[in-house]
């Protein structure tokens, strides 16, 4: 039973988008808004793929001899992205300049992080610097959000699919944030304990993937389609 469970979690960063993206499938006419996330889905849903085949194929052959690590990195610097294109875009008058700086700073810490600290093609582990940074980044344009939605008053705010993808992405970054910050010293030291922190992630992941289920699903408070 709880290697079953196991396994579920190891390929819920492949199952758990395909939530969001079936309810997409359904209800294809989204506010124009939201482009960026489904574009984020399909990305993060290719990626996932190859990082569970390799994964599936480690363990067939009993080694590590690929490496899945690229691929996580790549992943992170797809979601976040994406996220900061949707934050960007969203009709908020509040705090746009911040979010263009945010987007400008996570352009130059990526590159010299990659410079001068880690190697983004890392056999042993993922870059943890890109995933604890963007963690924070994203934290804050959720803050932000929140904050704007706050200044607005606006007395529909859970009728809008912004509300709901920022909801879910901050569960994610938030209890993620932790997660990131441990994972690779505890990696070092008790692998088991790290596998469990890293089904934490998964279980985050799939609340992500439920909320943006939920906010594709509507109904739109802003009837931006495209």
């Amino acid at each position: 039973m709880a290697h079953w469970l196991s396994s579920v979690l190891d390929w819920s960063e492949v199952w758990a988008l395909l939530i969001p993206l079936g309810v997409w499938m359904l209800r294809r006419r989204q506010p124009a808004t939201v482009k960026p996330v489904i574009v984020y889905l399909w990305l993060a849903l290719l990626i996932n793929l190859v990082i569970d085949i390799i994964m599936a194929i480690n363990i067939a052959k009993g080694s590590s001899e690929l490496s899945n690590n690229p691929y996580y990195n790549l992943h992170s610097l797809a979601r976040f992205a994406c996220f900061s294109i949707y934050f960007i875009q969203l009709p908020q008058p509040s705090f746009t300049a911040l979010k263009k700086y945010i987007a400008v700073f996570s352009i130059l810490f990526v590159v010299g992080n990659f410079l001068l600290v880690d190697n983004f093609f890392d056999h042993d582990h993922f870059s943890g610097n890109l995933f604890v940074t963007e963690a924070y980044l994203l934290l804050i344009y959720c803050m932000q959000y929140y904050l704007g939605e706050l200044k607005r008053d606006d007395d529909n705010l859970f009728n809008g699919p912004d509300f709901w993808i920022v909801t879910g992405l901050g569960i994610y970054v938030v209890v993620n944030f932790f997660v990131f910050l441990f994972y690779l010293p505890m990696l070092r030291i008790n692998l088991p304990l790290a596998t469990n922190i890293w089904n934490v992630h998964n279980i985050a992941f799939i609340i992500l993937c439920i909320f943006i289920a939920k906010a594709l699903y509507g109904p739109f408070r802003n009837q931006y389609t495209g």
